[in-house]
Order: structure tokens, then C-alpha cells, then sequence
């Protein structure tokens, strides 16, 4: 059954708790995260806070009045040669898997980030990982690094997937990366 449609908005400070409430289960009881201690409210508000005040898009995914998934990006590396490279990273609560809503919010995700100026957007997913395996391939991603036993959780050793898409052909970087929120100005407009 496929979710109708959900509804993609950026992210406010005020999302915390429901960000929260799908992010704390996946770093508790899996490896997808592999942060070990499950952070709070406010540092799940903080963290929004910072990737919108850096310019990135973080989006929420709501079905039925509820958030039900979210999305956004960050900086790929700190050195100014990666400046057009951004970091994905997505979170579906389960009751969504397979009906959407991760397809909705990745190609919300990745039109923004082209809009804003960036060439190309990675990803790393624990694996194996069949959803996020099967959602980067289906929005056009490619797997271009394998890291064996990188991550220590739950008891075990897990393996990384990187994946990566051009967001454009550009053989130089078009210059200034602009901020989601001038992109979403403009689309009002």
C-alpha cells in the first residue's frame, strides 16, 4: 500500500520530538546509526538548527498529521575543494517503509540540493541494509565504496555502503552554493 502523497516541508526547531521519536528506536535497537547513546530532544533540536543555519535543506515528510519520515544534508568534508559535494541521510519511520514516503523525500532532497548549486550528493548506509540498499538505487545512486567491518554495535562488526549521484553535468562548479531558504523564496515567487 502506498502512502498518498505525503507532504514535504522544511524542518523547524520545533520538529525535535518527532525527529526524536523515529531517530532514538534506530540508534537504541540497530546498527543503521551507529551512534550508541540515543540523543536527546534538544540535540535533536539542535541539529536542526545547525543544518539550516548552515544553508542545507532538512525536510519533514508528514502523513495523516503525523511526521512520518525526514531527510536532509550536510557537508560532505570541511575542506573548500568539497564545497560542492553535500551528505544525505534519511530516516523513514517503519509504519512508511515501502510506500513512498522515502522516494518523496529523496527526490525532494536531491532537486533542492541541485537547485542550490551542489554537483553531487553521497550517502553511507550500514549494510546489509535491503530498504536503503533498494531506495539508493531506485533514486539513480551508485555504489562506489564498500567499507568491511568498519563499525562496532550491538555486539558485532557491520559493513558501510557509500553511495553517490551527480546532482548535474557540470565540468566546473557553477560558483556560489546558495541557501535552501533563497531556493525556497524563489519557488514562492
Amino acid at each position: 500500500m502506498r502512502t498518498s502523497h505525503p507532504s514535504l516541508r522544511l524542518a523547524t526547531p520545533a520538529d525535535a520530538a518527532a525527529v526524536h521519536e523515529i531517530y532514538a528506536p534506530i540508534v537504541r535497537d540497530t546498527a543503521i546509526s551507529f551512534e550508541y547513546d540515543v540523543p536527546t530532544v534538544e540535540e535533536m533540536r539542535g541539529r536542526v538548527e545547525k543544518v539550516l543555519g548552515d544553508g542545507f535543506p532538512w525536510l519533514i515528510a508528514e502523513s495523516g498529521g503525523r511526521v512520518g519520515g525526514y531527510a536532509y544534508a550536510s557537508a560532505f568534508r570541511a575542506r573548500k575543494a568539497y564545497d560542492w559535494t553535500a551528505e544525505t541521510s534519511i530516516y523513514v519511520h517503519p509504519e512508511h517503509h515501502r510506500r513512498g514516503m522515502g522516494r518523496a523525500l529523496y527526490a525532494r532532497l536531491l532537486q533542492l540540493l541541485e537547485r542550490q548549486g551542489y554537483h553531487s550528493a553521497y550517502g553511507a548506509a550500514t549494510a546489509p541494509n535491503p530498504s536503503s540498499e533498494g531506495l539508493h538505487l531506485a533514486m539513480g545512486f551508485e555504489q562506489v565504496g564498500y567499507l568491511p567491518r568498519v563499525g562496532f554495535k550491538l555486539g558485532a562488526w557491520h559493513d558501510v555502503i557509500y553511495w553517490r549521484i551527480d546532482l548535474d553535468d557540470r565540468a566546473a562548479p557553477a560558483g556560489r552554493i546558495r541557501p535552501v531558504s533563497e531556493v525556497l523564496e524563489e519557488e514562492r515567487t
